[in-house]
């Protein structure tokens, strides 16, 4: 009972009779002292009889080990992430043959450093491409190493230039290649919609700049000349003189073909029976110079008969020529 008359109840919420003696409990351990379970509140009594709580409850332990596992959850998602968008952004980019030439780039270094860089390049049967150009077409250059080098492939970027019909690429190790090429050759020079190009015998466009020296090849016009132009040339072939005054051979409506003359004149030619038509407008150039006439049209593409248009100014002369003879008076008739 404290000084108020009041009795005071045990903090601990078990009261004892006066005088006998508390019995142990079971949270009790030895000695007698009662273990303080984790949950309960120690009280703190003070000076004058009244107690108060200190709200002592224990903090919360930090759960380090969840926290843990959650950061490096998130380390993993983030950097998936980043690299996800880093790929797509370099493929869609447009940035991924310049990533995979530093990857290149690093490799042939490494193979280089131990002694694979390519240190000589045996080259033959180039004539028009000049050898830096075919190294240049086949990626060839000082930090290529012979180890990582793709023959094949080397193979397919040479033949991709019309120049190149074909190609051989052969690896010597540790350090020389051997390459070698077939050019196709400048067959004709061939003009559709206005460009003139050079191609070759199986009508491959080679280029569109017509050099000098390119000038005396065969001339064809028109759209499918090129693939036609081989087989037509083998025929005027047969013709040197024929050939040799021969300006362009035109392609009409892919069907067949006109030569234009040197000296203007036209001669054209039937859809079929070609050869046997180039036979006959030789023949009559050879026995009757038939191109040495005032005449502007000869059309073979009748089986029967060939038609010879004159030239206007012949006509016109010719025409004249008629009527004087006309107004002529008859001889006797004064």
């Amino acid at each position: 009972m404290d000084g108020g008359g009041r009795v005071a109840e045990p903090l601990t919420g078990t009261a004892y009779a006066p005088g006998a003696s508390p019995r142990p409990d079971a949270n009790q351990g030895r000695g007698g002292l009662r273990r303080k379970n984790a949950a309960e509140v120690s009280p703190d009594v003070r000076p004058g009889g009244s107690a108060s709580l200190r709200g002592s409850l224990r903090r919360p332990r930090f759960a380090w080990g969840r926290f843990r596992r959650f950061r490096t959850g998130a380390i993993f998602a983030t950097t998936l992430i980043l690299a996800a968008g880093t790929s797509v952004g370099v493929v869609y980019g447009g940035y991924l043959p310049t990533v995979m030439q530093w990857f290149k780039d690093g490799r042939d270094i490494a193979a280089n450093a131990v002694g694979f860089r390519i240190s000589a390049v045996a080259l033959s049967g180039n004539r028009h491409l000049s050898r830096e150009e075919v190294l240049a077409i086949a990626g060839i250059n000082g930090r290529t190493s012979l180890l990582f080098l793709d023959a094949a492939e080397t193979r397919e970027k040479l033949k991709a230039n019309p120049w190149v019909g074909d190609a051989t690429v052969q690896k010597l190790f540790p350090d020389r290649l051997a390459v070698a090429v077939v050019e196709r050759a400048a067959f004709a020079l061939w003009q559709s919609d206005g460009q003139i190009s050079v191609i070759a015998d199986d009508g491959t466009v080679l280029e569109s700049y017509v050099s000098r020296g390119m000038l005396a090849l065969p001339f064809v016009v028109g759209a499918g000349a090129a693939a036609r132009a081989k087989d037509f040339v083998a025929l005027l072939d047969r013709h040197p003189e024929l050939r040799d005054k021969v300006r362009a051979a035109v392609l009409v409506g892919e069907r067949r073909w006109n030569l234009r003359l040197k000296n203007g004149i036209d001669v054209k030619l039937p859809e079929s029976r070609v050869a046997e038509a180039l036979d006959q407008v030789a023949s009559l150039d050879r026995e009757k110079q038939l191109f040495d006439r005032d005449i502007t049209i000869v059309d073979l593409r009748f089986p029967d008969r060939v038609i010879v248009r004159i030239s206007e100014a012949l006509a016109q002369a010719r025409e004249e020529a008629l009527k004087a003879k006309r107004a002529k008076p008859k001889g006797g008739n004064a």
